[in-house]
């Protein structure tokens, strides 16, 4: 697609907010996701001072200076008077849990916007029971689902399945609490895991047991002002752990972008059939949302139907979008909390993103920290032109100022191109140039997008 759609919801205009000629932001998360929105913001000619509050990672240490205060939610007091102190303009919140425990709420004032979802709204990613039960409500396609909050029920239930379905956590799980078994013994054990052994914590006291779907899947973020939806570029992401869609969930091992087969039609059908019956019946539920609405999609043969809805960027779907993004990310930020979104246009290049994710060995479970990682200076140098960027995730710099991994997903690399084949071939040649033992990565990131 080349060109994105808006679309307009009626509902009474407040006077705007004017974003300032240099904005202070605060952004609050410290992963990939994180990384590259913060590289994109810092080219913003509107950008006072970037502060972060993980300056762990060493990446995004480079970038933006340490917040002083802590995101206890405990002590919500002193973020929030550190923010005034500060002069703090807009505050972006990059992951899923923030926006959840409500940081939102918190930290927007009459004076500071807040680019993410209040805690209301943020129910729609990290309730998924109750989410599915709003899309019913709106007669939104998804798969059919039944919701326990009771393991015997549960099991009885799938016991009681000819076809097997799909298990998810209805909580919030790092983006690995879908289960997609192969059998209904495997979906049991899959069952007893989340609501027996608490392999996912409180997030699987309550589960959905749904059927599965197929197709190919599709990302469509979408952002929301209260009033107007704004349709960015598509994507496309890879969950498994292994090539050919094998092996367990991750958080996502690569994405791209565009997506060669989605054209206008289609997207006009998920904007009409998903996108606003979900923001109207969430105002229905006096809930206004104002921030990322990111649909997982399944391309069906009855058509499209939601797998999941997040509340924020897509990781690792934020990154091929910000490389391909052309405009001003801290106006787009500042439109969306202020309900001007109809009065912005979003420029996007035309070249093609791949991005690969690298994670440790032992992902997606026990991942091994500590390994030195080389070569990433080699990588990004393959290409002259900044076509390759490399966003961290999980890594640190130890006291000799060695580069280390320091959790599951290490590192997205992600590069731009004039065809979707050498993006990804020249994403897979960063990974093979960057060093650290037992680097799990796939080689086959937009195969399936790629004419062969």
């Amino acid at each position: 697609m080349s060109k994105n759609k808006k679309t307009h919801l009626s509902q009474r205009k407040k006077k705007p907010l004017t974003c300032p000629a240099k904005c202070n932001l605060l952004l609050i998360g410290g992963g990939a996701r994180e990384h590259a929105l913060a590289w994109k913001i810092k080219q913003s000619p509107r950008l006072g001072k970037l502060w972060i509050t993980n300056p762990e990672n060493p990446a995004l240490a480079k970038i933006g200076n340490p917040c002083p205060a802590k995101l206890e939610t405990t002590d919500r007091w002193r973020i929030t008077e550190w923010c005034d102190k500060a002069g703090i303009n807009l505050v972006v919140i990059g992951p899923e849990k923030p926006l959840a425990d409500g940081w939102a709420d918190t930290l927007e004032s009459e004076t500071r916007r807040v680019f993410g979802v209040k805690k209301n709204a943020a129910q729609l990613e990290a309730d998924k029971a109750w989410a599915k039960q709003l899309m019913r409500s709106a007669a939104i396609p998804t798969a059919e689902a039944r919701i326990f909050n009771n393991y015997e029920q549960a099991r009885e239930y799938v016991e009681s399945r000819e076809d097997v379905p799909v298990i998810k956590a209805s909580g919030l799980a790092a983006g690995k609490g879908a289960i997609v078994p192969h059998s209904i013994e495997n979906a049991l054990e899959s069952l007893e895991s989340m609501m027996v052994d608490k392999s996912f914590g409180p997030a699987g006291d309550t589960v959905v047991v749904e059927e599965k779907l197929t197709g190919p899947e599709l990302s469509v973020i979408a952002l929301v002002d209260g009033r107007n939806i704004y349709v960015l570029e598509p994507s496309q992401d890879y969950k498994r752990l292994g090539e050919d869609d094998t092996g367990p969930n991750t958080g996502g091992m690569g994405a791209y972008s565009p997506v060669p087969d989605v054209n206008t039609k289609l997207i006009t059908q998920i904007e009409r059939d998903i996108l606003v019956p979900t923001v109207d019946a969430l105002r229905r539920e006096e809930i206004e949302f104002r921030g990322v609405l990111y649909t997982g999609l399944m391309l069906t043969p009855a058509g499209p139907k939601v797998l999941e809805f997040n509340c924020r960027f897509g990781d690792p779907e934020c990154q091929p979008l910000m490389m391909r993004l052309n405009a001003d990310l801290i106006e787009i930020m500042w439109a969306t909390t202020t309900g001007t979104l109809d009065q912005i246009s979003i420029d996007w290049n035309k070249k093609a993103a791949c991005a690969v994710v690298m994670a440790s060995p032992g992902y997606p479970g026990a991942a091994e920290k500590g390994i030195p990682i080389n070569g990433i200076k080699n990588a990004e140098a393959l290409s002259n032109d900044n076509s390759i960027k490399i966003f961290h995730a999980g890594t640190r710099i130890n006291n000799q100022g060695q580069l280390l991994t320091d959790g599951g997903r290490v590192l997205t690399v992600t590069a731009l191109a004039d065809t979707l084949k050498q993006a990804r071939d020249l994403a897979i040649k960063a990974c093979e140039t960057i060093d650290f033992p037992g680097a799990q990565f796939r080689r086959d990131i937009a195969r399936h997008a790629i004419p062969q």
